[in-house]
């Protein structure tokens, strides 16, 4: 499989927001995932679910939450490691990221990713040769 990008949980929470704006631009990444070009990892596997879990306006019950994690299942994913756990830690170090995006980057990094579309880590940006690209953000004519 060549799937050379890793999606944040951002992305994937914006997908199932139907009153955001980024909604369009994620789902459209969504689908990327969904046919094999996109990896998320375990993180933000659990961290999407939470988020539809406990939403604090419109939290989704159970049985709609697995009838999503069905639809995105041919997602390509990348399990908790402990050698990602360490990885992560050497990211914090190295280049001061919090621990969590640390994982984020040590995934993609293990997936062989050369792109994590996020809107939480710095765009332009690169860890460990992965560039950081912010799918949300105007295009600049």
């Amino acid at each position: 499989m060549n799937a050379a990008e890793f999606l944040d949980t951002n992305v994937l929470v914006y997908a199932y927001s139907p009153d955001s704006v980024k909604a369009p631009i994620a789902r459209r990444l969504l689908e990327q995932a969904v046919a094999g070009q996109c990896w998320i990892s375990a993180q933000v596997l659990a961290e999407f679910v939470a988020v539809l879990l406990h939403k604090v306006h419109s939290p989704l019950e159970p049985i709609r939450v697995r009838q999503i994690l069905d639809v995105i299942s041919p997602i390509p994913l990348v399990p908790w490691r402990s050698d990602l756990v360490a990885r992560a830690a050497e990211a914090h170090g190295k280049f001061g990221i919090h621990f969590y995006d640390g994982l984020i980057v040590a995934a993609a990094e293990h997936a062989g990713c050369r792109r994590i579309w996020s809107e939480d880590l710095k765009p332009g940006q690169r860890y460990f040769g992965i560039e950081i690209v912010n799918p949300f953000t105007p295009k600049m004519s």
